[in-house]
């Protein structure tokens, strides 16, 4: 299992997977925005997307959970 974290505070922009999506290593997740810039968010490894545990719009702190990779 695999967890997609915050690299930063934000806000939650944009959720590009759904529970039940395969992903591939390097893939992008999600994208946070932080001081009127986007950051994309990728996962590490290949997978099953599990869980996302975020919602658009949602202030993000670094380090936060965003998606569970299976």
């Amino acid at each position: 299992m695999s967890e997609v974290k915050a690299t930063m505070a934000g806000s939650m922009w944009k959720i590009i997977v759904k529970v039940g999506d395969t992903v591939t290593a390097g893939e992008d997740v999600a994208i946070l925005e932080s001081m009127k810039m986007e950051i994309p968010l990728a996962t590490e490894e290949a997978g099953i997307v599990e869980e996302i545990k975020v919602h658009e719009g949602d202030f993000i702190n670094e380090g936060d959970v965003i998606v569970v990779i299976k």
